[in-house]
Parts: structure tokens; C-alpha cells; sequence
């Protein structure tokens, strides 16, 4: 088991390096292609369109053919769209490139979660996919940084790196043993979506790939407006994902012993002041500060909200690939929505305004958590 988690934390943390190593490049992207505000968030959320493209076949793939074959052929694709994005020279070919990493990014993710969720005892579920997000967020955190780096040393050489990388990985995967295949059931999947809880997981995958969406295009434009450079920029990305490495495996832990709305309410209450403030805010210095803050309280909700989709699904009998390949659908539909309808949004009304519904949407989530476990008490009597 330990082997098995420590591939697919590396797998998964390339990815998300993969992901967010556009976040410093976005202010010379938009100056060397004449994007707005929403066309910046067009780049960005190319990559949550094909993931909600993919969410459900990958998914089926992971459930149907066995983890091990949609992670190999997710690393696959991954490879090409980073060989991609490292030959192009126009804003379309990178927003293509950007789409093809999303789809292979389902495809990755489906597959590894439920490799470790059908392979981890039950008690240690959480646990063991809190650790996994934990290298996700080790990537996030260096994803910036090494886009950084990609600016000094060129993009081509960085991300044509990254793609062999890709291939490496897909080798290392295949030659481990898979789980067994699950029986990927449309009746378990009509049970889970008439759960609220369920639901609820897939509600609280959206909402921070949404939040964070809106984060990733508007800071970086925001300090670069105040003159700070691509490294400053990559260096507020790094802090703010430092204290994730170490939360979310806590977080999984503490989710399996005390359960997951606890941690649910804690992260949602401080995503509604850090939200709030944001919106408040136009000091470069503090708008880095709530970055940080941002990253821990937006973070915090990832989690426990895939381990409350896995438990919820095994309860209705739903494949577990087939489970998080819906919730990868629900993330990339948050990951589309937030740059794109959020640069949009501050385009015509300031950047206030998107940070503001955010923080409206967390609040609002905060109360319907009493609301659902009332039902669920009530069943239960």
C-alpha cells in the first residue's frame, strides 16, 4: 500500500504542478496576445472545459477497465498536451493544449483515487486520500514556481521536460499491479445522486475549483498591476499552498475519527471572511497575504468532500472510479466557471464583485450543512 500511495501522490502531484504553472505566466501571456481580463480567464479555464469533458468517461474507464489503464493512459495524453502547449505560439494553441491536459487530467485522477480508495482499509480512506491530495497540493504549490523558472529558461524546454517526465510515469504505473475492475452500475449512480450528501461532496469539490478559479486569474493581474514581477507573484502561489502540504493529510485523519463536517464548517466559515476581504481589498501587499489565506480556507474543503463523496457511494453502490470521475466533473465545472465567468464579471463590474458572490456562495453552503444533517437525524430516528 505504501509503494501504490507514494506512486500515485507523484503522479497526481505532476499534474497539479502541471496546472498551476500557468499562474505567473498568465500577465505575459496576456500582454504578448492582447487578452482581457476574460480572455486571460478563457486560457485558464480551457483546462476545467475538457476536464468536464472527461469527468465521466474517465471515470467509466477507471471503473470498466482498472485504475492502472486510465491512469497510464491519462499520464499519456498528459504527455502530449504538454509537449503541445510547449510548442505553441498563438493563444489558441495553448488554450487547446490547456483543454487536452484537462481531459487527461480525469482520466489521472479518477483512476489513481480509486486505486487507493478500493485498495486503503475503510477506516484509513480518508487518510490515505488526504495524503494524496497533499502531494496534489505539493505540485500546486511548486506549480508556480517552476512557471517561473519555465520564463528563464524557456517555456518549450520546461513543459517538453514535464512530457517525458509524463511518459516515465505512465511506464512506472503499468508495471504495478491493479486493482480489480468494478462493475460501473448506472443504477448505483441514479442511488448516489439522489443523496444529498453525495451531493454535498460534489457541491464541495465545485465550489473551491470555482473559488480558485476566480483567485488565479485576478491576483496575478492585480500584482502585476502593482508592478511586482513573475517571481514575487510565483513566490505568493508557493507560501500560500505550503501550509496545504501539511493540512490535508491532518484533515483526512481528522476526518476519519471525528468526521467530516466539522472541518467542513471550519473551512467554510473562513472561506467566507477570506472571500469577503478579498473583495475589500486593493493593497497588493494584503491582497498576497489573503492569497495565503485563501489556500488554507479554500483548500481545507477539498478533502473531506472527496472523502464524503467515496463513503456516499460506496453506501449506494456506486464504482468508486465512476465516483470521482462525477466528482471530477463537478471540480471542472467550478474550474470553467470561476476564471471564465469571474474575469468576465470583473471585467464589467471590478474585481470586487466575483470575490463577493464567492463569498455569498461559502455562506450559504455554511447554513445548508445544518440543514442536510437535520434530515439526516431525523432519518435515522
Amino acid at each position: 500500500m505504501r509503494r501504490l500511495l507514494a506512486l500515485v501522490s507523484a503522479i497526481i502531484f505532476v499534474d497539479a504542478l502541471l496546472f498551476t504553472a500557468l499562474t505567473p505566466l498568465i500577465p505575459g501571456f496576456a500582454e504578448e496576445y492582447g487578452l482581457s481580463k476574460a480572455g486571460a480567464g478563457l486560457l485558464v479555464g480551457a483546462y476545467g472545459a475538457g476536464a468536464l469533458l472527461g469527468g465521466i468517461p474517465g471515470g467509466l474507464a477507471a471503473a470498466r477497465f482498472g485504475p492502472r489503464r486510465a491512469v497510464v493512459v491519462g499520464l499519456l495524453l498528459l504527455a502530449i498536451a504538454s509537449l503541445s502547449f510547449a510548442a505553441a505560439d498563438s493563444a489558441l494553441a495553448l488554450g487547446a493544449a490547456r483543454f487536452v491536459q484537462g481531459i487527461a487530467s480525469t482520466a489521472t485522477w479518477a483512476g489513481a483515487l480509486a486505486w487507493i480508495s478500493t485498495t486503503a482499509p475503510r477506516e484509513r480512506r480518508g487518510e490515505v486520500i488526504g495524503t494524496a491530495f497533499g502531494a496534489a497540493i505539493f505540485g500546486a504549490v511548486l506549480g508556480p514556481a517552476f512557471g517561473g523558472a519555465a520564463e528563464l529558461v524557456g517555456v518549450r524546454l520546461a513543459f517538453t521536460t514535464v512530457g517525458f517526465v509524463a511518459v516515465l510515469f505512465a511506464l512506472l504505473a503499468w508495471l504495478v499491479r491493479s486493482s480489480a475492475r468494478e462493475h460501473a452500475s448506472f443504477a448505483g449512480l441514479q442511488r448516489a445522486l439522489r443523496d444529498p450528501r453525495f451531493l454535498g461532496g460534489l457541491w464541495l469539490n465545485f465550489l473551491p475549483s470555482m473559488l480558485f478559479g476566480l483567485l488565479i486569474v485576478l491576483t496575478p493581474l492585480a500584482l502585476d498591476d502593482a508592478g511586482w514581477s513573475t517571481f514575487e507573484i510565483a513566490g505568493v502561489f508557493f507560501a500560500a499552498g505550503l501550509a496545504e502540504v501539511v493540512l490535508n493529510p491532518l484533515l483526512g485523519r481528522m476526518t476519519d475519527r471525528v468526521g467530516r463536517l466539522l472541518p467542513i464548517r471550519i473551512a467554510l466559515l473562513a472561506s467566507v471572511v477570506v472571500a469577503f476581504s478579498l473583495a475589500a481589498s486593493s493593497e497588493a501587499a494584503l491582497i498576497a497575504l489573503l492569497v495565503c489565506a485563501a489556500g488554507i480556507s479554500f483548500g481545507s474543503l477539498y478533502t473531506p468532500g472527496m472523502s464524503l463523496t467515496s463513503h456516499r457511494a460506496e453506501a449506494a453502490g456506486l464504482a468508486q472510479g465512476l465516483a470521482f470521475g462525477v466528482m471530477n466533473t463537478g471540480w471542472a465545472l467550478g474550474e470553467l466557471i470561476g476564471p471564465s465567468a469571474g474575469g468576465a464579471l470583473a471585467d464589467a463590474r471590478g474585481d470586487a464583485a466575483p470575490y463577493a458572490v464567492g463569498a455569498v456562495l461559502c455562506a450559504v453552503t455554511f447554513m445548508a450543512t445544518y440543514r442536510v444533517a437535520g434530515r439526516v437525524r431525523a432519518r435515522a430516528a
